[in-house]
């Protein structure tokens, strides 16, 4: 019984700690100053943006339209859109009758597990399973622009 009565103020206090989260009922308080503003380098004054540019979901959709409408005339036919299609599916059907059997289907797959089975038994082991692991791409690290720090030797004084 007490644990019942324990989950229900439990959940009643995360419902008011939702609320108070959404509505900002905790007032922010920074300890940190404020930015300091640079005379001249404003948004209104040519200077740099208030914030960083950002695409809009219209431009989004325009590229992708534009991708799909090959003939650029402004509307996408139906073999214009079943065109990417077609040409995935032309890619596996390897003997050209029009049809995917399950093994041109599969190509790609039957030759990762004939590639990662290196003793050729039939079977992978669990090392050579690790093998077929997706490849992640390392995530590229950004560009400092930062300046140059002083060198010590350099103040004048």
């Amino acid at each position: 019984m007490w644990r019942y009565l324990a989950a229900g103020i439990g959940g009643l206090m995360l419902i008011v700690v939702g609320y108070m989260f959404v509505t900002g009922g905790a007032s922010p308080r920074s300890g940190l100053p404020g930015a300091p503003a640079l005379a001249g380098m404003t948004g209104q004054d040519g200077g740099l943006p208030d914030g960083a540019p950002e695409a809009s979901a219209k431009t989004r959709e325009e590229k992708r339209f534009g991708r799909y409408d090959k003939d650029k005339d402004g509307a996408i036919t139906r073999a214009e859109y079943l065109a990417s299609r077609r040409k995935a599916y032309a890619r596996l059907d390897t003997n050209g009758d029009g049809q995917l059997s399950f093994d041109e289907w599969s190509v790609k797959t039957t030759g990762r597990f004939l590639a990662a089975d290196a003793d050729k038994n039939g079977a992978m082991n669990p090392a050579e399973f690790a093998t077929t692991a997706p490849k992640r791409r390392a995530k590229a690290t950004p560009k400092c622009v930062c300046p140059a720090p002083p060198v010590a030797g350099d103040e004048e004084g």
